[in-house]
């Protein structure tokens, strides 16, 4: 297993936001990371705002019986990359491993092991914090077919129990921070009774307002947008979350979807029918997928950059949701997106508005083509202080 690079900008509101960023760095071939090998990042002046850089993903089934963790790099030369100032954590996780905190919770010693390995890990390594990436607690992960919700039922309740036995083992000093679902129905493990209980023990919560169009899904809506996101950010607020301790997500990457044809997408782009995008085995059919902002994104064909070209050059802004897309129909592509506006539009609708701690964002080697939206974000930090 190789690993991400979560580069982290964070920023608070009554002090400074935090920014917390994703960065994937140059790893070598892996038949599940290949899609996240970025080489070009950008330059020291863009990061200067960095707070958190996170590591990311150390698998969640290292630390279930040992503290083995083995970072892409050296963790000196990780650090060099962002000012000296900023905290280096590692993300364990990521979307499809889940088997190690499913195993972790099982019991109090289960779960009081986990933690003391993953403190060793920090202890060894200098980190100064870790991020839990469980996607997700309670069910609606990469294995929900296999493995259906009703055999995680008790994840609800056991995964505060071990959010508190890792803060508990690696205590005050370091830094405990948590990714969080974007969608409703993935919050299974977040409800009013268990929410306060892990809100109260992380510094940080990455709430995910990204991909809230996936495969599962079978009618074209926004991946993100300001409407959308503002209403998961305040399904967390309901459930107990302290505005400041979240950051919101942001994508630096657009999302396809192949439209039905016998769908009125020409008249109704947003809301129109999708073909199958996820077959009754939860894989994926392979009619959706994602591009990044980069000069020269991995894309699964040439039909798809030249979709992509047509979609950045003729996108149009849903001003009311607060989201940017396109409709191809030659290829029968619907795209969605945000532009460098609507990041800055977040900052005073939602960041503000409901008063959040940061913004985060998948991930900084995404955005090269240009560094646009990354320097929304750094506007947007530096608009707060």
């Amino acid at each position: 297993m190789k690993y991400l690079v979560i580069a982290g900008f964070l920023a608070a509101q009554a002090a400074a936001l935090r920014h917390v960023i994703l960065n994937t760095p140059v790893v070598p071939d892996n038949d599940v990371l290949q899609r996240w090998h970025h080489s070009n990042l950008p330059s020291s002046d863009l990061v200067s705002s960095v707070t958190h850089a996170i590591m990311a993903f150390a698998p969640s089934d290292n630390f279930n019986s040992g503290s083995t963790f083995t970072p892409f790099e050296s963790i000196a030369t990780f650090r060099a990359r962002f000012p000296s100032t900023t905290k280096i954590l590692v993300a364990i996780g990521g979307w499809g491993y889940n088997a190690g905190f499913s195993a972790a919770v099982l019991s109090e010693t289960s779960r009081s092991t986990y933690a003391q390995n993953v403190a060793a890990m920090l202890e060894s390594t200098g980190l100064d914090g870790v991020d839990i990436d469980w996607e997700y607690p309670g069910g609606n992960g990469a294995d929900y077919k296999s493995i259906p919700n009703s055999q995680r039922a008790d994840e609800v309740t056991t995964f505060p129990l071990l959010i508190r036995a890792i803060r508990d083992a690696i205590g005050n000093d370091k830094i405990l921070s948590l990714a969080a679902p974007g969608l409703k129905r993935d919050m299974m493990g977040f409800t009013s009774d268990t929410g306060p209980a892990v809100f109260d023990v992380v510094d940080m919560v990455n709430i995910m307002t990204y991909d809230l169009m996936n495969r599962r899904d079978n009618v074209t809506k926004h991946h993100t947008c300001i409407k959308d996101s503002l209403e998961t950010v305040n399904n967390y607020l309901g459930i107990g979350m302290n505005a400041t301790k979240g950051n919101l997500g942001i994508a630096f990457y657009a999302k396809y979807f192949t439209t039905d044809p016998s769908s009125d997408c020409a008249t109704t782009p947003i809301g129109c029918a999708t073909v199958l995008l996820e077959d009754a085995n939860g894989q994926d059919t392979g009619k959706s997928g994602a591009v990044t902002f980069e000069t020269n994104p991995e894309v699964s064909s040439s039909s798809i950059t030249s979709s992509w070209s047509k979609a950045k050059s003729n996108g149009l802004t849903d001003e009311d949701a607060g989201g940017q897309y396109y409709w191809d129909r030659d290829s029968q592509l619907f795209w969605t997106w945000d532009t460098p506006e609507l990041i800055t539009r977040k900052f005073t609708e939602i960041i503000a508005a409901t008063g959040l701690g940061g913004v985060m964002a998948w991930s900084l080697g995404e955005d090269s083509i240009d560094w646009n939206a990354l320097k929304a974000i750094n506007s947007g930090v530096a608009a707060a202080q």
